[in-house]
């Protein structure tokens, strides 16, 4: 009598996994999708609680959703506007939302700011509906998005604010916070530190303050007293933000820092940085003399696309330089940025 051959019992939840992706016809990144329903079937034994569970669930799929979004719309540059929902059309900040937002669409990019009224409302007005993404959150006392996007396919509403912020940061080629609240702290904090800690790209951060106003000059004061003083944070940190009072200075620092640079990305030890322009000899010797406090070992170089590079086509048309960052001194690495865009 012939002996069976036992198949282990997660080989047999692989091969039911890829049976199901078959039958629904394969499609994008069908190994990593494989992992994602696995853990999720890890739940059935891990995770008891309902209300735990229903977060996973709506988390995925309010991403999920998001991402098929703004898909069709990646190869526009996208500036996030933050402020307060409180206010009102009359106020100078709410002016220079719209007429920052109308700017920044002139140029060519799209505005994503949240669904409710106040900067958000004033951002959709200057970009019009059609260049501008709403990313609202379901509040008790906020349910309807504002009249400019309520209608518009590219308003999305959360149920959580991580994946809203999530959101707002992952497709978010610049920032620019106007005064507001707790929540536009919150958000303003967040972008600094992911950027800080280099959990998010590089992108300019700008603190709009009305024409003469001090709400971001005092935040500036009280973090310089507070943070840097007691060592809490260091001085290059500053090079992630910038303050200003006026529109046009705001769209000037978010256009020039695209100016040469393109993006970023690390490749195993090396961070690769893509450039519109080759830097020439002398350019790479001034950036391995100048930064060479962030250059953990080697000097900067110039470099083809690399075999991961390739694999997924990123951006392969750019010159690119790469070198080992210590991947601490991102304030360093923003002053980098500057100089390559002087290029």
């Amino acid at each position: 009598m012939e002996k069976r051959t036992r198949v282990p019992r997660d080989q047999k939840i692989k091969k039911g996994i890829q049976e199901l992706i078959d039958h629904q016809g394969g499609g994008y990144n069908a190994a990593l999708v494989a992992e994602i329903i696995e853990n999720s079937l890890k739940l059935l034994t891990d995770v008891e609680s309902r209300g735990d569970v229903r977060v996973i669930q709506t988390a995925i799929r309010e991403l999920r959703y998001a991402f098929k979004l703004f898909a069709p719309y990646a190869d526009m540059r996208k500036a996030t506007l933050f402020g307060s929902a409180r206010t009102q059309p009359s106020k100078p900040e709410y002016q220079q939302a719209v007429e920052f937002a109308r700017r920044i669409a002139d140029e060519g990019w799209m505005v994503i700011t949240g669904g409710g009224p106040g900067i958000m409302q004033a951002g959709h007005e200057g970009a019009g509906s059609e260049k501008s993404f709403g990313v609202n959150i379901r509040l008790p006392w906020e349910q309807d998005a504002n009249p400019v996007i309520q209608k518009d396919k590219k308003l999305i509403t959360f149920k959580y604010f991580f994946t809203r912020k999530l959101t707002f940061l992952r497709h978010s080629d610049a920032i620019v916070l106007f005064p507001g609240g707790f929540g536009t702290l919150d958000e303003g904090y967040e972008a600094i530190t992911l950027m800080q800690t280099g959990k998010s790209r590089l992108m300019p951060l700008v603190l709009m303050d009305q024409p003469g106003g001090t709400y971001w000059k005092t935040w500036y004061k009280q973090t310089r007293e507070h943070l840097l003083r007691n060592k809490f944070i260091s001085q290059d940190d500053f090079e992630l933000f910038e303050i200003v009072d006026d529109v046009d200075a705001a769209v000037r620092i978010i256009t020039r820092f695209y100016r040469n640079f393109h993006s970023m990305r690390f490749v195993k030890d090396f961070l690769v940085i893509r450039m519109k322009f080759a830097p020439s000899d002398h350019a790479i010797d001034g950036l391995n003399i100048d930064f060479r406090d962030i250059i953990s070992q080697g000097r900067v170089q110039r470099i083809e696309p690399t075999p991961e590079e390739r694999e997924d086509g990123s951006d392969l048309e750019y010159p690119r330089i790469a070198f080992e960052f210590n991947k601490r001194d991102y304030g360093r690495l923003r002053k980098m940025i500057q100089v390559i865009n002087s290029f």
